[in-house]
């Protein structure tokens, strides 16, 4: 009896045991992390011999470095993208321009690995070394596959810092292939939260998920380096600035200096408008006079003489990407400063293509070592920022010059649609806010219109004419026109009829001017800029000095 009932017990032992083993198995399958790691090559894809696949940030990128004899290169159009924009591709003489606040540093270029810039069929390369020389940043190289981790952002970032060795994986869940073991105490930067998961960029250059226990809470995190940042100075003045601009298109318009300003009151600059580039070869047209500056030094009035680029026989890009060009402009205007005595020069140059971007960063870059050898204040006005002139790249003009000039008008104008005011107040607001993200507040103009713009509806027709401040108030009072204080743009609308028209005035008078005005107050700009002297209403000199002194 007793070896009858043996056999069934074994079996049930045995069924037991399987039982036990397949749950072991299957908790073992899910819930035991997975050590396999990750192949970089599917992971970063094919990198050839002598290419390098370049991360920056943890974003990998399109184009590739070279790793010729040791060294490592990287395309110019990375460098100035990425890295460090003064790096300036001087093509025609095949050389890097790089500005310092005090000199220009020419570096030639050779067909030859080995030198700091290689010219390879139609690539421009810059080495790493000479890269690193101007510009704080890490760089991790590594191979299978080739590829250089670059890290450029060291403060103000969300990290999380490893516990414990974390497994970085390609996916969040225990199953995802591992791309590296973070190590303890190693900072990664946030990306995104999850539930279990924190979505990370590791210093080295990968991203992916860390598991939340293996990692601290995220903090705000600074990093200290050594690097030493080129030190711009700048040529400030000691009170808040009220400029004025005094158009001059003819030599004689210079002796009209004492009766334009009779009434004026407050103003502290006034910038004639003398210079114009007359070809492209970056010669100019120069209407300065050294007695109209003896005689506004007496006035207690600093001058900042304005340059533009209105001809329309020349084109900006051709001058300002012609280094021979560019230089010949800067000296003649440099040289004509020094001559007649001016405080300062103001750059007003409009309608900027995107090709013309990076010349006239770089024409801004040289012109700011001459200006400052000089003690010439150096000044550029700049379009209310717009999605469409974001390569007017504020914050390097911000880097070089002392004042950054927002032209805060023109917002309707010929040619936009419909009808309204060339300045509403939160219009203004909005590009004086957008300016602050990219230059000190201190450095900061905002200019403010002294004129108008009377909007005509003929037979379903609109047409627009600009008048100054004063004509626009008078042909209100004409017309006897009904007004009322818009909240919404600060300022009075008028409207009226006449022959059958419609008009409409979004007028400029001293309560929308002591609104605007009010505004460099309130964000603690350096001071306003006013277009143009003779189109205000005296009573319009006492609002600004009251409101931006207040």
């Amino acid at each position: 009896m007793r070896k009858k009932t043996a056999k069934p017990l074994i079996v049930v032992l045995l069924v037991i045991l399987l039982a036990v083993v397949g749950l072991a198995t299957h908790f073992v399958y899910k819930y035991m992390p997975s050590s396999t790691r990750m192949d970089l090559t599917e992971y970063y894809g094919e990198v050839p011999e002598g290419e390098l696949l370049l991360i920056v940030d943890g974003e990998p990128l399109e184009d590739r470095g070279r790793l010729e004899g040791g060294t490592v290169y990287l395309p110019i159009g990375i460098v100035n993208e990425k890295l460090n924009e003064r790096f300036y591709w001087d093509a025609p003489a095949s050389r890097i321009l790089y500005a310092t606040p005090t000199e220009v540093q020419e570096t030639a270029a050779d067909v030859t690995p080995g030198s700091e810039v290689w010219v390879s069929g139609d690539q421009v390369f810059v080495s790493l070394p000479f890269v690193q020389a101007h510009t704080d940043l890490d760089t991790f190289l590594y191979d299978s596959p080739g590829r250089l981790a670059i890290r450029t952002a060291f403060s103000d970032q969300t990290v999380v810092t490893a516990r414990r060795n974390a497994a970085v994986r390609y996916r969040g869940g225990i199953k995802s292939e591992i791309l590296k073991e973070a190590e303890v105490d190693e900072n990664m930067v946030l990306l995104e939260e999850y539930e279990d998961w924190y979505q990370v960029s590791t210093m080295d250059g990968y991203i992916g998920f860390v598991a939340k226990n293996d990692v601290s809470e995220p903090v705000e995190y600074t990093e200290e380096r050594d690097f030493h940042e080129e030190d711009y100075q700048y040529l400030l003045m000691d009170e808040k600035i009220n400029l004025v601009w005094h158009q001059v298109t003819i030599r004689e318009a210079n002796a009209t200096l004492d009766e334009m300003t009779a009434a004026m009151s407050g103003v502290n600059v006034i910038s004639p408008t003398w210079y114009s580039i007359s070809d492209n070869d970056g010669n100019i047209l120069d209407l300065s006079s050294a007695d109209y500056v003896a005689k506004a030094h007496e006035k207690g009035l600093k001058v900042w003489g304005l340059i533009d680029n209105f001809s329309q026989f020349i084109s900006t890009y051709e001058i300002l990407s012609n280094t021979e060009a560019r230089r010949n402009l800067i000296t003649q205007l440099v040289n004509s400063a020094v001559a007649v005595g001016l405080d300062g020069i103001n750059i007003d140059f409009e309608s900027l293509i995107e090709d013309s971007a990076r010349p006239f960063l770089q024409f801004l870059r040289e012109l700011s070592i001459e200006t400052h050898k000089n003690g010439l204040i150096l000044s550029v006005d700049n379009p209310v920022p717009e999605d469409f002139t974001s390569h007017y790249n504020r914050k390097e003009q911000g880097k070089v010059v002392d004042y950054v000039i927002i032209m805060g008008y023109d917002e309707h104008y010929a040619g936009s649609e419909g009808a309204g005011s060339v300045a509403s107040l939160p219009w203004v607001e909005k590009g004086i806010q957008d300016t602050l993200e990219a230059v000190p507040a201190e450095r900061v103009i905002n200019a403010m219109p002294f004129y108008t713009r009377v909007w005509k509806t003929l037979a379903g027709t609109l047409s627009t004419e600009a008048i100054g401040m004063q004509e626009a108030l008078d042909l209100v009072a004409k017309n006897k026109a009904e007004t009322y204080w818009d909240t919404n743009v600060c300022q009075n609308v008028a409207s009226y009829e006449s022959e059958g028209a419609e008009y409409q005035i979004w007028l400029e008078d001293d309560r929308s001017l002591a609104e605007k005005t009010g505004l460099a107050a309130n964000y603690g700009l350096a001071g306003v800029a006013s277009w143009k002297l003779g189109l205000e209403a005296d009573s319009v000199w006492q609002v600004i000095t009251e409101n931006l002194f207040r």
